[in-house]
């Protein structure tokens, strides 16, 4: 074989290795009922923390594990158990995207994503575009 024909199917088989390794590792979003009738399938899952139900994080038994309830758009709470350490500023997150699969009654999650609640809420903005106070020596 000639070097162009080796290189040609060297570049085919990347491209086939590169479209079958994105359909394999699709998740898609939904909710905690959706993701019970798919256990097994990876979802994405929005919701707000329950801060009436404990939050379970004790490093000395392991502190590679934590656990939260949560409640999706929809208004089902369900018990998440995360596999890796508890994110810093976790009770204080406004939204949380939890990325797992269904295990019985419980979101078995494998990654988080945390929305934190905006720093400049209560900070007075300018009322204007380009509104400067200077302070110190008029220039």
């Amino acid at each position: 074989m000639k070097p162009k024909h080796i290189l040609i199917i060297v570049i085919i088989a990347i491209a086939l290795g590169v479209i079958v390794s994105t359909f394999v590792n699709t998740s898609t979003y939904a909710n905690f009922s959706e993701a019970m009738k798919y256990p097994g399938k990876e979802f994405h899952v929005i919701g707000k923390l329950d801060r009436s139900e404990p939050i379970v994080y004790d490093t000395k038994i392991d502190a590679n594990k934590f656990t939260f309830y949560m409640i999706d758009e929809n208004g089902v709470k369900r018990k998440v158990i995360h596999k890796n350490n508890k994110p810093q500023d976790f009770e204080k997150s406004d939204q949380v995207v939890v990325i797992g699969k269904m295990e019985a009654d419980t979101f078995v999650a494998s990654s988080l994503l945390l929305k934190c609640p905006s720093k400049y809420k209560d900070e007075k903005k300018p009322d204007k575009f380009g509104q400067k106070e200077f302070v110190g020596k008029k220039l």
